[in-house]
């Protein structure tokens, strides 16, 4: 293997052998959706919108001191506000203008090529305790909503089998699995998305991180999975949209 040749996608030295005139957006085609359409009629749960800042007594130098990857978690299922929290903080969109939503993370030109999965197991959606169905599901950032994409048997193991026997990716209350969609970054960026597209994943995960922190709750983020079976798993054709990251969360026993 060429260590140096794959060192190279790290480096930014494309930009410089780019005719950037040549990209969809210089030629005027339409920008892709910002959002992945889904029917009509889908299944769909609305989410919790709050001031967050009223809820949380951690500061943000106490959240960054204490951060770190997470492995256990207990039984207790997370609550509707938590989880609405966690996606508000990961992929929230603070302002819709056109083509472009602005939202709680960066992305390289404000492009966003994420889409946000869940693979839920123990959430309550309403103040009496009724849970969540076990299955997959899609976070709808323009509508703060859920959509319920499909129920799958045995999805804890699945998820354990998808990430090389790490077991916590099924023992979580709910483990977020994000996608790219390359070509939100591509119709501006050509041949110059594909690192900023990881980059913006780390931006993600940082904010999953402290945001995690200030719930009581534990995470740990993993790059290492099978590709092909987590693409198959999420319904996912492997091309024009594919995982690139996961983080389960739970809650936790802090010592």
């Amino acid at each position: 293997m060429n260590l140096e040749q794959y060192r190279y996608f790290l480096k930014d030295s494309i930009r410089k052998t780019i005719d950037f005139s040549s990209t969809d957006q210089s030629k005027g085609i339409k920008a892709p959706p910002i959002e992945k359409p889904y029917s009509p009629g889908s299944k769909k749960f609305g989410l919790v919108n709050a001031d967050w800042s009223k809820h949380f007594n951690i500061s943000l130098s106490e959240a960054i001191k204490n951060r770190e990857s997470r492995r256990r978690y207990k039984k207790h299922p997370l609550t509707l506000f938590e989880l609405s929290f966690l996606l508000w903080a990961t992929q929230g969109v603070r302002k819709h203008v056109g083509d472009y939503a602005f939202r709680n993370v960066p992305s390289a030109g404000c492009r966003h090529t994420l889409e946000t999965y869940l693979a839920i197991f123990n959430v309550e959606k309403t103040e009496n305790g009724e849970k969540f169905e076990p299955g997959i599901y899609r976070y709808l950032p323009l509508t703060h909503e859920l959509l319920f994409e499909f129920k799958k048997d045995h999805l804890q193991e699945k998820m354990i089998k998808a990430t090389f026997g790490q077991t916590f990716v099924g023992q979580s209350a709910v483990t977020f699995i994000w996608t790219a969609i390359p070509y939100r970054m591509e119709w501006r960026y050509g041949l110059d998305s594909h690192k900023v597209i990881a980059m913006d994943a780390g931006h993600v995960g940082q904010n999953m991180y402290l945001a995690c922190e200030a719930i009581g709750a534990g995470t740990c983020a993993i790059g290492a999975y099978d590709q092909e079976y987590l693409d198959d798993l999420l319904h996912l054709d492997g091309k024009e949209e594919f995982a690139i990251y996961l983080t389960p969360v739970g809650n936790i026993d802090k010592e």
